[in-house]
């Protein structure tokens, strides 16, 4: 199974989910969003599993607690889709995409082991 992790080189969820990976043998590319960032259709594609451009959006970040006030206030899907363009480190991370397609966010063990089928439940 191909499986894609988006997130930023120095975010400490995306290293422990990586090693995660590492250890139980999991083959995986890791994408950095600030030197790739997700095109519009990509972004609409991750929200239609994810529960919409607005739950994609990691509101702990210090990037949101820094936007003003009417960025954080988006009221359209356009309007959130052109805040994620802008500033991809608002994704909440790590995002990952498996090869059947189903995308999750966030790293715990239970998780991860529950969406691999490793290292038992």
């Amino acid at each position: 199974m191909s499986t894609t992790v988006y997130g930023l080189k120095n975010c400490d969820t995306c290293k422990k989910a990586t090693r995660w990976l590492d250890r139980f043998a999991v083959p995986y590319t890791f994408v950095d969003y600030r030197d790739n960032t997700p095109s519009p259709d990509t972004l609409l594609a991750w929200a239609g599993q994810l529960g919409g451009l607005a739950a994609m959006i990691n509101r702990s970040s210090t990037t949101w607690r820094q936007l003003p006030e009417h960025r954080r206030a988006a009221a359209s899907d356009a309007e959130w889709k052109l805040l994620l363009r802008e500033y991809p480190q608002l994704i909440k991370r790590p995002l990952v995409v498996t090869a059947d397609g189903k995308v999750s966010q966030g790293f715990t063990d239970n998780g991860f082991k529950a969406r691999f089928g490793v290292g038992g439940a």
